[in-house]
């Protein structure tokens, strides 16, 4: 099997700049979001993931095709919002653990439904499980749409690996590659961390990548000195 052949059959979906967008099951609800825009049944919706998941990226595709301006806790003030373009798209990341002022962005959700102006947040997990202090955001919050990035399979758990290796000029046998996806944790942050790893020991070694330095390295019996 060649390293082409390890693409999985996975479509790409174009982002802004060179990089795509590898679509799965696990993420391919919040593409259908973002491809949905903007016959959205309500203004406001919120992406939520684990980090690494691919929440910023689709936020960058999502700007791209609103014209939105994103903003985090520094600008994003009633002063900020009130001089807003009208229907200006707006994009609001980590919305759950950025330091937020509370009281600006319940005007953000009310502008919103005001003056039908789109929003999209972002966040690790959905809004009931935020600590929010102000009883009327949290309110406005649960009325939210969710969209969820799910753990990913082991397709794109390879395929993700697979890119990272090749961003790093490294080959590896797809045998084992597969070893290595299923002794991972199911996370696109997990599968970073592993191949820079595996990357690091081989080079301070000297050795092929194989099944057993892969097997050392994760289970950390190779001294990384």
């Amino acid at each position: 099997m060649s390293l082409a052949q390890l693409a999985f059959d996975l479509p790409h979906r174009a982002a802004l700049g060179a990089e795509d967008f590898l679509v799965s099951d696990c993420n391919a609800a919040a593409v259908k979001l973002v491809d949905a825009w903007p016959q959205w049944q309500d203004q406001v919706q919120l992406l939520t993931g684990p980090p690494a998941s691919g929440k910023t990226h689709l936020v960058r595709v999502w700007q791209g095709r609103a014209g939105a301006i994103a903003l985090d806790p520094e600008n994003l003030g009633i002063e900020v919002i009130d001089r807003l373009p009208a229907s200006m798209p707006v994009a609001v990341e980590d919305a759950d653990r950025a330091g937020y002022d509370e009281k600006s962005l319940f005007h953000l959700l009310n502008l919103a439904r005001e003056k039908r102006l789109f929003v999209l947040l972002t966040s690790r997990s959905s809004a009931n499980r935020w600590e929010v202090g102000l009883p009327d955001l949290a309110s406005r919050l649960s009325a939210v749409p969710v969209t969820e990035i799910g753990v990913p399979d082991e397709a794109l758990l390879r395929t993700v690996m697979l890119k990272h290796f090749a961003d790093r000029q490294l080959d590896i046998d797809p045998k084992v590659l597969e070893f290595m996806a299923v002794r991972i944790d199911r996370s696109l942050e997990a599968a970073a961390a592993a191949v820079e790893a595996v990357d690091r020991v081989a080079l301070r070694s000297g050795r092929k990548i194989s099944r057993q330095l892969v097997t050392e390295t994760l289970e950390g019996e190779v001294s990384d000195k």
